[in-house]
């Protein structure tokens, strides 16, 4: 009986040592693969960066103000957002008072930015890559409409809504859910409305204060090929996106944090929280070249386009959608091609219409490519 209890013990030894190796082999090869997909994912330190009014921006983006921290290419910054204006969007605020901040800072969006945050290396004519690791928000949402009578262009239907309203919503978040009435429950998706690095200097929004110097502060309204405020909902956890720098450091900010929201945004705000962390990886991609900015997710690339003129947005995003097939190297393709591919399998969607510049993002799905490497 010893005898066998003890080639037992010999045969169970073994069989956990193999099921270790196999474990160990398994992990490395998917490291490799890892590696492979994505050779720019240096794992860098961690950071964590408050919102306080000393690193919290309300409407501007300032390329003059001083970061608020220095990290390095392949680090992660857990970075804390605010409501609207400084905070003062609270449960219980009034329409009025909600008109009142608006008119508080002319010109500027009501959008609080945390940043901005400067990655060393980071040059223009480099992409910033920005991967999204993890979003946790607090538990206060809002939504609202401008009075239309006051405010006739803000909003698809603002002409016909006279009155402003507001909705207020307390968060589940063991749920990741929000009730908008009995009956209605909406399931939480958060995404940062406005993700942006430093000005583009040739944008041509106004500069503050009517200023004609390229470099004085540029609205958050508008989106741009520096990002801002694009509003592109599937910029969820999980997802990256590719943003061409155009100053020094990059100058990352973040802000108009988002739970929830469909396409185009109508009414003018969406599920509209803020977040105790959102985690950004930063990544100065020097390999890259791209004018405006680029999304991946797990299914699908995501190309953008903007204009205050919605046709032109769309041409926008379809051209960034070809020129993306056509340069890929997993099928190549002729750009005719890459036109005939966007036609059938590019999903173009309008990300929102209420931001000056309205905005579309062709999804190409990562399905339709079948030729494995």
């Amino acid at each position: 009986m010893a005898a066998v209890t003890s080639r037992q013990r010999i045969l169970t030894a073994l069989v956990a040592l193999v099921l270790m190796l196999s474990a160990a082999f398994y992990a490395l090869a998917q490291q490799t693969g890892e590696a492979k997909k994505s050779p720019a994912a240096p794992a860098g330190k961690r950071h964590t960066l408050a919102a306080t009014l000393e690193t919290v921006q309300w409407g501007w983006l300032d390329p003059k103000e001083p970061p608020k921290l220095t990290v390095d290419s392949g680090d992660t910054v857990s970075i804390e957002t605010m409501m609207h204006s400084h905070d003062k969007v609270r449960p219980g605020i009034t329409i009025d008072e909600i008109v009142a901040l608006r008119r508080a800072n002319p010109g500027g969006g009501p959008h609080s930015m945390t940043g901005p945050i400067y990655v060393n290396g980071a040059e223009p004519g480099d992409v910033m890559e920005i991967r999204i690791v993890k979003i946790v928000p607090k538990p206060f949402g809002i939504n609202f409409n401008l009075p239309g009578k006051d405010f006739p262009t803000i909003g698809a239907l603002a002409p016909e809504m006279p009155d402003g309203y507001v909705k207020f919503f307390t968060l589940d978040l063991k749920k990741r859910q929000a009730e908008f009435k009995p009956g209605i429950t909406l399931d939480l998706k958060p995404f940062p409305g406005t993700l942006a690095v430093g000005i583009d200097p040739n944008d041509p929004s106004p500069r503050k204060g009517g200023a004609t110097d390229p470099m004085a502060p540029v609205s958050t309204l508008r989106p741009w090929k520096n990002g801002s405020n694009m509003d592109i909902n599937e910029l969820q956890e999980g997802a990256t996106i590719f943003i061409p720098i155009f100053l020094k450091g990059g100058l990352v900010w973040t802000g108009d944090s988002h739970c929830r929201q469909g396409n185009g945004e109508v009414n003018l705000t969406a599920l509209e929280c803020s977040y105790r962390e959102i985690a950004l990886q930063l990544i100065v991609r020097k390999d890259m070249k791209l004018e405006w900015p680029r999304i991946e997710t797990k299914t699908h690339w995501i190309a953008t386009g903007f204009d205050e003129d919605l046709n032109k947005a769309m041409i926008n995003a379809v051209r960034e959608s070809v020129d993306f097939l056509e340069q890929q190297k997993l099928v190549p393709m002729s750009r005719y091609e890459a036109y005939a591919l966007s036609s059938m399998a590019a999903d173009c969607r309008v990300s929102q219409v209420v931001d000056v510049r309205k905005g579309v993002h062709c999804m190409i799905p990562k399905s339709i490519f079948t030729k494995k490497s």
